[in-house]
């Protein structure tokens, strides 16, 4: 751990007065760029998208189950793969214990992924996870928005990921938004990508709080995260308490 300042209580209520200063500014600048996000304009989704779920097929309007709002997270889990990504299990292990909060707001969240709805509830099973996810093997919902892209794709460098630079892999992790009016039309209303989606981190937050922060390396920002089923039993701290130093 980094070497901190040892400071009287005064000296650190006047340190902790200066940062709430810079946290009050980012609290006011994150509602702005809220306000922005909510102003943007919507897009008609044009396709008739259907996707296989626990209970068989099921429109993108379907989704919504009865809400106005909904919220997708694009997990990247392919056809064939063993399991689902790390990092997008992380993400999802935050899921579960937002959905009634989300349902009480007129938003529903389901996840969606490539891979066919077996090999999803298998994952799904093993993670132990409640939150809906059904599966887009039979349309091109996740190529249409960005996060899905074939081999020749990525290659010629063509597509675009995060709205610049070139996909670098096939499968990449979202989050998309979308409404749907009283006349049960449904629109595109905004879509994030890359440190877009830590907005799913609550975990992240935490750690940002603690001194060590997320104690992540450059260039290879989540090499720690495991699925949660993965982690290696974590040592206890040595004490370093002024009893336990005098023994």
């Amino acid at each position: 751990m980094t070497t901190h300042v040892i400071a009287s209580r005064d000296e650190w209520l006047e340190a902790r007065r200066d940062l709430l200063a810079a946290e009050k500014d980012l609290t006011r600048r994150s509602d702005e760029v809220a306000r922005l996000r909510r102003q943007m304009p919507w897009v008609r989704v044009g396709k008739d998208y259907v996707f296989e779920g626990p209970d068989g097929a099921v429109t993108l309007a379907g989704l919504f189950d009865g809400r106005s709002q909904l919220v997708v997270q694009q997990f990247m889990l392919a056809p064939g793969w063993e399991q689902g990504c790390k990092s997008c299990s992380y993400m999802a292990d935050h899921t579960d214990g937002m959905l009634a909060h989300l349902a009480a707001r007129d938003t529903a969240m389901v996840a969606i992924s490539r891979a066919p709805f077996a090999e999803i509830e298998r994952f799904r099973r093993r993670m132990g996870w409640s939150f809906p996810w059904v599966s887009s093997s039979g349309n091109d919902f996740n190529y249409d928005y960005g996060v899905s892209f074939t081999p020749e794709q990525v290659a010629d460098g063509a597509p675009k990921y995060n709205f610049g630079k070139p996909a670098f892999r096939d499968e990449l992790p979202g989050v998309s938004v979308f409404a749907k009016d009283e006349a049960g039309n449904v629109f595109h209303t905004y879509s994030t990508y890359g440190r877009g989606v830590e907005v799913m981190m609550g975990t992240y937050r935490m750690l940002d709080l603690t001194p060590k922060g997320r104690d992540e390396h450059d260039g290879h920002p989540m090499a720690w995260v495991r699925h949660h089923d993965r982690y290696e039993p974590q040592p206890v701290a040595a004490a370093t308490s002024c009893c336990a130093a005098g023994r």
